[in-house]
């Protein structure tokens, strides 16, 4: 499920949104009234979407855009006046006022576009630093040396541990290059 941080300068008007989100079944991570409260919030959870007004208590929409960790996406929620102001900022506006079911529609696609990057991401494979690639290269040639392995035998053995032990196949190897060179 989404993370949803609310940022809105009257506490009331986001107690508000909030109850209408969880309503309709939408998480909301926080509640509060400032951009450095957002971040605060933000920095914790991972991704997610922070629903904000043009102006915060200290900061305005595009200076908390600039400091949002990756992925985060922000809504911001202002007059028709001031969205004008907005375009082409790569942020998702919704005009004030608004009717509640344009908001969780809003809400909806935003929602449905970061699971969709969460699970192209998943089926990409993992980027491996130099040192993380040597150790798998180390553990494959030891076991090719001790067990008379061909390189993919030692690999598979190697996901097969990795699998079985619920550690990743980097782990894995150092464990078995710490076991074999006893």
């Amino acid at each position: 499920m989404t993370n949803i941080i609310i940022a809105l300068p009257k506490p009331e008007d986001a107690r508000g949104i909030k109850n209408i989100l969880v309503r309709n079944g939408f998480q909301v991570a926080g509640v509060c009234t400032t951009g450095a409260q957002a971040i605060s919030q933000a920095d914790g959870l991972g991704e997610g979407i922070i629903l904000c007004s043009f102006k915060l208590a200290d900061m305005v929409y595009s200076e908390l855009q600039e400091c949002l960790p990756y992925g985060f996406e922000l809504l911001l929620l202002a007059s028709p006046r001031l969205l004008s102001e907005c375009a082409g900022s790569g942020v998702i506006c919704l005009a004030m006022p608004f009717k509640v079911n344009d908001l969780l529609s809003t809400l909806g696609m935003m929602c449905e576009g970061i699971r969709r990057r969460r699970r192209n991401a998943k089926g990409k494979p993992k980027v491996r630093n130099a040192e993380e690639e040597a150790d798998i290269k180390a553990a494959k040639e030891l076991l090719m040396a001790r067990n008379h392995m061909t390189e993919e035998e030692a690999h598979k053995y190697l996901q097969k541990c990795s699998m079985d032990s619920g550690t990743n196949i980097v782990e894995t190897a150092r464990m078995a290059l710490s076991m074999m060179k006893h």
